[in-house]
């Protein structure tokens, strides 16, 4: 797309760069090649633009150019590469979608109640943050398992779940790197280390200014990364 084209014919994406959540939305739009007005929230400071579009007042949030709304991570990857999917991640070597559909389900229920309960874990009253490390690790462990027998976890290139899961796993080891990368998962550390040297982690991890209404339109474009 130009980005000389009025704005309006971009969907709009409201970001947060840290949250993994939008971290995966932003890679699949870009390994779909759809470019996106980014425009990024302080979550301590959220745009009136952005409730009015999604009172739940969460990213990310897409807004397509007829006004339709997507304000789930994970619809928004499965809707921009239903758009288009070059690289197959809808199409893993092994599995099915919906096999990666559960494994992804798995992350984003049992391991990310973990994983907010041991680094944040003055947030939720009565946590233990050892006992959630522990439970995340076991978590880990199995992924480990998994990446034994295949370079990724649905085959021999990354897909869907490589994608949305890795945040996550991104987030975990960074709250404690030195004991994450004691852990014994040598298949699990591999696996991390590549997806985070990926053209689509690296090309999604700009900083950006905060967005505020009125501002030049920033664009976040799939060519420059890909």
């Amino acid at each position: 797309m130009d980005p000389s084209v009025s704005n309006a014919s971009y969907p709009v994406l409201y970001s947060f760069r840290r949250c993994p959540y939008a971290m995966r939305a932003r890679m699949s739009l870009m390994a779909a090649d759809i470019d996106v007005e980014l425009r990024e929230v302080v979550l301590r400071d959220k745009p009136a633009a952005m409730l009015e579009a999604s009172p739940k007042g969460t990213v990310p949030v897409l807004v397509l150019p007829d006004s339709t709304v997507i304000d789930e991570s994970l619809e928004i990857m499965v809707w921009a590469l239903a758009e288009n999917d070059p690289h197959e991640w809808l199409n893993p070597e092994s599995g099915t979608l919906d096999d990666m559909l559960v494994l992804i389900a798995q992350n984003d229920g049992p391991f990310k109640t973990n994983l907010d309960r041991y680094k944040y874990a003055s947030r939720y009253e009565g946590a233990d943050p050892d006992f959630h490390r522990e439970q995340g690790e076991k978590i880990l462990n199995r992924l480990d398992g998994r990446l034994a027998v295949g370079k990724y976890l649905f085959g021999a290139r990354p897909a869907l779940a490589d994608f949305a899961i890795a945040p996550f796993i991104r987030q975990f080891a960074r709250t404690d790197q030195a004991r994450f990368d004691a852990l014994p998962f040598v298949h699990l550390h591999r696996w991390l280390e590549t997806m985070l040297q990926s053209p689509f982690f690296n090309g999604v991890m700009a900083k950006y200014a905060q967005w505020h209404d009125g501002d030049k339109p920033v664009f976040l474009k799939a060519a420059e990364i890909t």
